[in-house]
C-alpha cells in the first residue's frame, strides 16, 4: 500500500536501519517539501552516545514541520555554562565527561498508537504520548500526554480528554491498531465510527 500523494511517506520504511528508532505500521509524515528526510531533518538527535530510543506507534499521523527533540539534541545544564565547548575541539574537548550530558537525560520518547500530531508541533526529550491523543498545531510538548487527550499551547496543556474514562479504558483494551490488516479492513466503519459496542464485537 502506498500513500495517495507524494507528500506522504510511511515512517516505518524510513526507519529501517536506524537502531534507535521503532515505528509501527502505517504511521506517516506529511510534507511536500522533503518528507523522506524526516529522521535526518525533523528528529533532533545530533549525538548518539546518549542512547535514547524513539518509538512511534502504528497508525500515527504527523503533519508538516513536526519536530522531535531527543536527548542528544540538548546541552548539559549542571554547570555554570550550557555552551558545548567540547564539540569545537582545539583542546576544548579535554576534560569533557559525556556523563555530564546523561545527568539531564529524560529517557526515551514514546508516541503511542493512533496519535495525530499537528503542523509544526514540537516534542521535547523523554515525553510519552498516549494512544489516541491529539497534539495541536504549534504545541510544544514538555511532559507526558495521556491516552485520548487533546494537548495544545506552549508549553502544551491538556485541554480536554476526548472520551470519558470508561470509554478510554475500553478503547485501550480493544487496541484495534494491533489487529491484522484483514480484520481492520472488515471493520473500518466501526473503527471510524463512535459505536463502542460495535467496535468491541468486531471480528
Amino acid at each position: 500500500m502506498a500513500p495517495s500523494y507524494d507528500g506522504v511517506v510511511f515512517l516505518r520504511t524510513l526507519a529501517q536501519g536506524r537502531a534507535n528508532v521503532t515505528v509501527g505500521a502505517y504511521s506517516y509524515y506529511d510534507d511536500r517539501d522533503g518528507a523522506r528526510d524526516f529522521f535526518d531533518r525533523n528528529v533532533m538527535h545530533h549525538y548518539d552516545f546518549t542512547g535514547d530510543h524513539l518509538t512511534i506507534g502504528p497508525f500515527c499521523a504527523l503533519a508538516h514541520g513536526v519536530r522531535i527533540f531527543m536527548n542528544g539534541g540538548t546541552h548539559a545544564m549542571d554547570g555554570f555554562s550550557t555552551f558545548p565547548f567540547n564539540i569545537f575541539g582545539h583542546g576544548w574537548e579535554k576534560g569533557f565527561d559525556p556523563e555530564s550530558w546523561n545527568t539531564g537525560h529524560k529517557g526515551d520518547t514514546v508516541i503511542g498508537a493512533d496519535v495525530w500530531i499537528g503542523d509544526h508541533a514540537v516534542l521535547m526529550p523523554g515525553v510519552t504520548i498516549g494512544a489516541g491523543a491529539i497534539i495541536a498545531a504549534h504545541a510544544v510538548v514538555t511532559g507526558d500526554v495521556p491516552a485520548y487527550a487533546v494537548a495544545a499551547g506552549n508549553p502544551a496543556r491538556i485541554i480536554r480528554i476526548r472520551f470519558d474514562a470508561e470509554t478510554v479504558a475500553r478503547l485501550l483494551e480493544i487496541a484495534w491498531w494491533d489487529w491484522d490488516s484483514e480484520r481492520i479492513t472488515r471493520n473500518l466503519d466501526a473503527i471510524r465510527g463512535a459505536d463502542l459496542s460495535r467496535l468491541e464485537s468486531a471480528r
